[in-house]
């Protein structure tokens, strides 16, 4: 099925229908809040997995927002004078929100599902039909141009995308919008671009329906549709960086060999960035026999740029196949067809000598710095969203260790950062600890282990005393040489502070 067998689309043309729209969704408390506590918390995650049948039981009333949850979210048909009841009927039917379904019904044209703003903003993604909910649901098989909604990689790359006042942001592949919306909070002027032209035009609709500027739409791969001399403060991309054999699905096939996508992606962006802007991506990168995954992804960093480069999960080549298998549906169709697909991926692999996949988020920051950071590191254990202010610490803290000797960290001031706790690690009973274990409780909740030194120094750290001072007082303590602490402790320190275990008074 072609992308002309898709539904028609509203026309993102019409402004007064759409504010009409928006103004009787919000009166029947169809938001983000409303569905929750409409649904159950039970019911309302089934959908993020596009399970709707506890919706379904949850909705079975005659309430105003249980008929808009089964009209714009579980793509049920509603009586035409019951919907007129709600909304303007004749006015989203004369514009392709609703369509006619027999005599006395009308359905969605689009599936539209609200999405709360960081700032408890009322938002709605709008998607197509089957695609609000977590994911293609197996149509993607059917209908190569689908537009789908709110997925965890998207809510994951707003989580982790800097939110700081800017002037030009820029969001690559913008799919349904959904970056587009976070950046228009934050940003006098948002470029959004797409390969699919229907893509652009879903994206219309989310901006108009949930109330935020219009943005800059333009059409084309990557950076196709930027000129060569505009730059911005903030780049978001959640490309199409599944690792496929050709370009069947364009929500999620870049069409390049390999991590190649992802790797122009990247490459391409430090000439678009502004001094000191942010660039977030997510990701898909190759493991290759012979070559360690850190020294593929720091070779893809651009010159002049400071990366951080986290791995969250790594599959290997039988489990990625088999999970964009199912993404697409190929599981419910005919057995050979499908064996014939999963061999594809297994031959494009084996040909490539890629034994895994990793899968994580790639963030660069624009810096005039004679030697850039580059960090990449695997991290999977639990972390906490939104990470923006996590982000951008860690780029602070490069800058300042940067500028930092050891003499220069022995004479600052340090505080512990709030929501650390230290554990200690022994046997029961025992007289001293095996080791001690330093825990943070927010952001990447990260733990590293210390000495009885570093973890004296940690805990007296509160802005007042200088590094050398609490050091000197630690050494009368243990009765150890102060030089000698002096001499040995700025890499430990220097490792508190990179970690975000210690903050710069």
């Amino acid at each position: 099925m072609s992308n002309a067998s898709l539904s028609p689309l509203p026309s993102a043309d019409r402004p007064d229908v759409t504010a009409r729209l928006r103004d009787a969704l919000l009166g029947a408390s169809f938001t983000a809040d409303g569905l929750l506590e409409l649904l159950g918390a039970p019911a309302y995650a089934a959908l993020s997995r596009s399970e709707t049948v506890p919706a379904l039981r949850a909705t079975r009333g005659d309430t105003p927002l249980e008929l808009l949850v089964r009209l714009f979210l579980l793509q049920q048909p509603a009586s035409y004078a019951r919907v007129a009841d709600v909304l303007p009927v004749d006015a989203c039917l004369e514009s392709g929100w609703l369509d006619r379904a027999g005599d006395d019904e009308v359905a969605a044209t689009v599936d539209v599902r609200p999405y709360g703003g960081p700032g408890g903003e009322d938002w709605f993604i709008v998607s197509d039909l089957g695609c609000a909910v977590g994911g293609a649901g197996g149509i993607g098989k059917h209908a190569e141009g689908v537009v789908l909604g709110v997925g965890g990689a998207s809510t994951t790359l707003a989580g982790l995308t800097v939110r700081t006042p800017v002037s030009a942001a820029l969001d690559l592949g913008t799919g349904s919008g959904i970056q587009a919306l976070h950046a228009a909070a934050h940003a006098t002027r948002v470029t959004a671009t797409d390969v699919n032209p229907r893509a652009l035009h879903i994206t219309a609709l989310t901006l108009a329906l949930s109330g935020a500027p219009a943005a800059d739409l333009r059409e084309g791969s990557l950076y196709e549709p930027v000129a060569d001399d505009e730059t911005y403060d903030l780049i978001v991309s959640n490309p199409p960086f599944v690792i496929s054999p050709g370009a069947r699905l364009t929500y999620r096939d870049g069409g390049m060999g390999g991590d190649d996508l992802c790797r122009s992606l990247v490459q391409q962006t430090g000439e678009r960035l502004n001094a000191g802007g942010f660039a977030h991506f997510l990701a898909n990168w190759q493991h290759v026999e012979g070559e360690e995954w850190t020294d593929r992804l720091r070779s893809w960093v651009p010159r002049g740029c400071d990366a951080w480069i986290v791995q969250r999960e790594v599959q290997d080549v039988t489990q990625y196949a088999e999970l964009w298998l199912r993404d697409a549906g190929d599981h419910r169709g005919d057995p050979a067809d499908y064996q014939a697909r999963y061999d594809a991926w297994l031959d494009e692999f084996e040909a490539r000598k890629v034994k895994a996949v990793g899968f994580g988020w790639i963030t660069l920051r624009r810096t005039g710095a004679a030697e850039p950071s580059v960090v990449a590191e695997e991290w999977p254990h639990p972390i906490e969203q939104p990470l923006g202010d996590t982000v951008r610490a860690h780029f602070d803290r490069v800058d300042y260790l940067r500028s930092h000797d050891d003499a220069a960290l022995l004479e600052a001031h340090f505080a512990l950062a709030g929501e650390v706790v230290q554990e200690q690690v022994g046997l029961p009973g025992a007289e001293d600890p095996e080791h001690v274990v330093l825990r943070q409780n927010r952001g990447m909740r990260r733990a590293t282990r210390v000495d009885t030194v570093g973890a004296g120094f940690a805990g007296v750290c509160d802005g007042t005393m200088s590094a050398g001072r609490i050091l000197d007082a630690i050494a009368q303590l243990v009765g150890e040489d102060p030089v000698a602490l002096r001499d040995r402790t700025p890499a430990q320190i220097r490792l508190l502070v990179e970690q975000g275990f210690l903050e710069p008074a």
